[in-house]
């Protein structure tokens, strides 16, 4: 007996469920935090190292690309926040059923954007 080929999956048609939306964002948004360290610090070296340069990060920072990028940023670290505080209680073997784990995802989800909203309007 011949084993059946495997099945060609797309993709993009494959729907995740809320709990796997979650992990592929901790994951994208843990990289993007870890790949932006050093822009991060360069910049707050280059605005501590005197009132000229804080006077261009400051004046860099006030256009409206870069406080979105901001918010996008901010948005990152919320969401791996509490993505990972949702993981270590799962860890715990806490809300790991289905309804509970679908719960906890909808959760950090809409921590993180209404954080990010709140804070977006202040940064704004």
């Amino acid at each position: 007996m011949r084993k059946p080929r495997p099945k060609y999956l797309n993709l993009i048609k494959i729907r995740l469920p809320v709990p796997g939306v979650v992990s592929i964002m901790h994951r994208i948004s843990g990289a993007a935090l870890f790949l932006l360290i050093p822009v991060l610090l360069c910049l707050l070296e280059l605005s501590l190292a005197s009132e000229r340069g804080f006077a261009a990060i400051r004046g860099a920072l006030t256009t409206p690309l870069a406080k979105l990028a901001l918010i996008a940023l901010l948005w990152g670290f919320l969401h791996h926040f509490f993505a990972g505080i949702r993981y270590l209680v799962l860890d715990l073997d806490v809300g790991s059923d289905l309804p509970a784990a679908r719960a906890s995802s909808w959760a950090v989800l809409a921590a993180s954007i209404l954080l990010t909203l709140a804070f977006g309007v202040l940064l704004w």
